[in-house]
């Protein structure tokens, strides 16, 4: 009976989140079936739905993803970031900057528990940094909040400026489309389909942050690179892709997180906010410093959200290749310097 009833509970949710996604998408709006199912899932997980998202499914959706950006990407991007390195280098010191800032305030100020704002403000790899903040003493549901709120936030933010601003219109993903005629296709669909399993495979051994989107991305990258493959990835694939991460998003609000953490939802809101704001200024700069559109420099300069990032920039005439590159390089740098960083915070505030 307990099988039977979350299998309805899941069918409720998956056709609430479609039916979200669709409105959104006839309006208009960059990863509209991104963000129907994070929408859907918050009203579930809010009103008491105890779903989840198992993880070798969102390791599939994140490895699709991956291959996704990998089909996109310029095979020169070690050029591009090395051409573009000062650039780069400034706005990945000014972000982490930003964050510690944010961190140390919220802090200092006793805005939230010790070290909590410290591994909530890092920008970038939320799993990651929900994980290694539980193993130096900081509440990882505190953690697991901000985090996900940052990255709710980042995803609503950049979809309505991209649309509002940007005049990026519904996603129009260049994918080469499933042929049943043509035997190539055939056997790239096949052949995308094993390297999404493989590299999500990989990815639960090795546990690394954000490992489900770079570790297929890589192998898919190379192997395309190297003329063995070419990538197929039908739109249906990705759909269910975008679904799977949004839902994963939303259901982390589950009603107990919120309840606990409801008397410093505004300070998080503020922090939240102000990192976003501060990531802008990034981006004003790096229009300066670099020949660049302003889309890529905001969705470059975005704190976090990999994924929505990399869904709302192939909707448009963004540099996926810049983009990546960028955000790439201050994930490794979160990576490396983030439990540093958030000791150093802690003890000077």
């Amino acid at each position: 009976m307990k099988l039977i009833h979350s299998l309805k509970n899941w069918i409720k949710l998956i056709i609430f989140s479609l039916g979200i996604s669709i409105i959104l998408h006839f309006s208009g709006f960059p990863a509209a079936f991104l963000i129907g199912p994070m929408l859907a899932a918050i009203f579930f997980a809010a009103r008491g739905l105890q779903l989840v998202v198992p993880r070798k499914f969102l390791l599939c959706a994140q490895s699709t993803v991956g291959v996704l950006i990998a089909s996109l990407l310029d095979p020169n991007i070690l050029t591009v970031i090395i051409k573009n390195a000062p650039a780069i280098g400034f706005v990945v010191a000014t972000t982490i900057l930003f964050s510690l800032f944010t961190g140390f305030l919220m802090t200092r100020f006793k805005l939230l528990p010790g070290n909590t704002a410290a591994w909530g403000c890092a920008p970038g790899a939320a799993t990651g940094m929900v994980t290694l903040s539980e193993e130096y003493g900081a509440d990882p549901r505190m953690v697991a909040l901000m985090q996900f709120l940052r990255v709710t936030m980042v995803v609503f933010i950049a979809t309505l400026n991209s649309k509002l601003f940007f005049g990026v219109n519904i996603e129009h993903i260049k994918t080469n489309e499933f042929d049943l005629m043509g035997n190539t296709e055939v056997v790239g669909i096949i052949a995308t389909f094993v390297i999404i399993i493989l590299g999500a495979l990989i990815a639960h051994i090795i546990s690394l942050p954000s490992g489900g989107v770079f570790i297929p991305l890589t192998i898919a990258f190379l192997l395309q690179t190297s003329g063995l493959f070419s990538i197929v990835l039908p739109s249906w694939m990705l759909y269910c892709a975008f679904l799977l991460i949004g839902l994963w998003v939303g259901l982390k609000f589950e009603r107990e997180t919120v309840r606990y953490s409801i008397r410093v939802l505004p300070t998080m809101l503020v922090g939240v906010f102000s990192l976003i704001m501060l990531c802008g200024i990034s981006a004003v700069i790096l229009v300066w410093l670099v020949d660049i559109d302003p889309l890529t420099a905001y969705l470059a300069t975005s704190p976090g959200a990999l994924e929505a990032v990399t869904i709302i920039a192939v909707s448009s005439s963004a540099d996926i290749s810049f983009i990546l590159a960028l955000q790439t390089v201050r994930l490794l740098a979160v990576i490396a310097l983030g439990p540093i960083l958030a000791r150093i915070i802690s003890r000077v505030a």
